[in-house]
């Protein structure tokens, strides 16, 4: 579904796997809506074309990206192509990009929202050499997300794509209160308010009188459902597909900031409210994918010899 934060959860889980060792591509197949240059910190950058293919941009030594964005003559620029020059731009993506030498732990492909031609194409694509390892799957609490998410669960059914999980993004929003801002209807003298809408701010006043009478309230979480979850929500449609539930995220203001600014979250926000559940996030993504390690030829050697 569009706007429910895949870019955002597909760069963060990159940014929070590089941050812990692993060697991690993003490929970002959203030809017309690119953002994961802007949200890995790469924006303004270009490839670099050798007779061996494009090198990707390295945002840091073990994490780089690949991004349609790249190409373009500025950063406004639209695409306006037509499915077979689309698929032609994936395949050139998935075979002539050059990651890292000694390969990677990890590739995740940002994909557009709906299930058509760049989906399509980048599972057939990867498919064929065996290269497609499962899908995440986002969604926002509330049924006109879920109704077109249950489209995409049922795409993988027929496309044979393992679902590694459903990730629940915005299930609520989560800040410390000391962040809030306050207001407060406007006095009979105000006239509209300071924003014309009949308030004014009264931050630096409710704020100072917590520090004076409650200081201890400053430092608890306030909440709010702010996209309240239809029917049993995304953990049911995760069981009515027998598919992993992966977890909520928070919709976190640092989160934001974070891909505003194309940083790692988990690092920059480490004490954040989404801090916690992003890191138990993608403990589970990388339970459900283990990178295997390479034998050494002495490994292989002494196992050639016992069998």
């Amino acid at each position: 579904k569009g706007g429910v934060g895949k870019s955002t959860v597909a760069c963060q889980m990159a940014w929070t796997l590089a941050s812990r060792g692993y060697s991690v591509g993003v490929l970002d197949v959203d030809i017309c809506g690119p953002s994961a240059a802007r949200m890995l910190g790469a924006t303004g950058q270009t490839v670099h074309a050798s007779g061996t293919g494009w090198t990707p941009v390295y945002v840091s030594p073990n994490l780089a990206v690949m991004s349609v964005s790249f190409l373009l003559p500025d950063a406004d620029a639209a695409v306006v192509w037509r499915g077979p020059r689309k698929n032609g731009m994936i395949k050139q993506f998935l075979t002539e990009t050059v990651w890292d030498d000694d390969g990677l732990d990890y590739l995740i492909i940002d994909t557009p929202p709906g299930t058509s031609d760049e989906h399509i194409s980048t599972v057939q694509y990867l498919q064929a050499v065996g290269g497609v390892s499962g899908a995440v799957v986002v969604t926002t609490p509330e049924e006109v997300s879920q109704a077109d998410v249950r489209k995409e669960l049922n795409f993988c059914v027929k496309t044979k794509v393992k679902v590694v999980g459903v990730v629940e993004n915005m299930a609520t929003f989560r800040t410390k209160v000391s962040s809030l801002g306050f207001r407060k209807p406007a006095a009979a003298g105000d006239g509209n308010g300071s924003d014309g809408d009949g308030t004014v701010d009264c931050t630096d006043e409710v704020i100072k009188t917590l520090k004076d009478k409650c200081p201890e309230v400053l430092d608890l979480l306030a909440t709010a459902d702010v996209f309240p979850s239809s029917g049993e929500g995304p953990r049911g449609m995760a069981e009515q597909f027998g598919v992993p539930y992966l977890g909520g995220l928070p919709l976190d203001p640092n989160l934001l900031k974070s891909c505003e600014d194309g940083k790692c979250f988990v690092e920059t926000y480490s004490d954040s409210s989404a801090a916690g559940p992003l890191n138990v996030l993608v403990d589970k993504l990388v339970k459900a994918l283990p990178v295997e390690e390479e034998m050494d030829a002495e490994a292989i050697n002494q196992q050639l010899m016992e069998e």
